[in-house]
């Protein structure tokens, strides 16, 4: 797995960058939760959403914020995280320049990241939402969401309960063009304990599997 360093808009940032073979070989970048939480590029669901990502033909970044690990710069509210988020798209297509498929991932904070830099990236074609923290940030930027996706919770979520999701998907599902697929694993919590790790890895490769041999955004 290569580290990688590359520019962000605060000094260096730190990755684990894991290349295909394939020269057009989709890519994907993974995002971490809450860097004043303990979350990092490291952390379990990120690494397995990483290597999910891989074993499907995937290109692969995942990154530290800025003020994690070796990355330079301090926590900012989110706000620099999305420059950050930025940045490492920028760095991943800039290696990956005949790629036609590119996605973004993000677990918890990540996910609300994540879910903006679609916003401001039309060329992302797909998205996986892992518990989106919809009690702690507001979502309504997502008007209209540009590109379809997956968004993945725990029935038994204490950090971002279930009906902030269910409500978050609810408004989502009222918008044109676009398919939000929302799946509940039951019984686990926010960070997807075992046994639920594997349902939930089994859930975003199903669907990713099944996007990518469709068309249609």
């Amino acid at each position: 797995m290569p580290e990688v360093i590359f520019p962000g808009p605060e000094g260096r940032l730190e990755g684990r960058y894991h290349p295909q073979k394939v020269r057009d070989a989709p890519i994907a970048i993974i995002l971490h939760p809450h860097p004043q939480f303990g979350g990092t590029m490291n952390n379990k669901v990120v690494y397995n959403l990483h290597y999910a990502f891989h074993n499907m033909g995937f290109t692969v970044l995942r990154f530290n914020f800025r003020g994690v690990g070796r990355s330079q710069g301090e926590y900012d509210q989110g706000v620099g995280e999305l420059s950050d988020a930025a940045s490492a798209l920028d760095y991943l297509q800039s290696m990956n320049n005949n790629s036609k498929h590119c996605w973004v991932a993000g677990f918890s904070f990540g996910a609300w990241i994540g879910m903006q830099l679609l916003m401001r990236r039309p060329e992302i074609t797909g998205f996986v939402s892992v518990s989106p923290p919809a009690n702690m940030y507001d979502f309504s930027f997502l008007a209209p969401c540009p590109s379809s996706g997956l968004i993945l919770n725990g029935t038994n979520d204490r950090v971002a309960p279930p009906a902030d999701t269910h409500a978050l998907v609810n408004k989502l599902h009222e918008q044109q063009g676009i398919t939000i697929t929302h799946t509940e694993i039951e019984g686990s919590g926010h960070f997807f304990e075992e046994p639920h790790m594997d349902t939930m890895l089994d859930t975003v490769t199903t669907y990713v599997k099944r996007r990518l041999t469709e068309t249609t955004r």
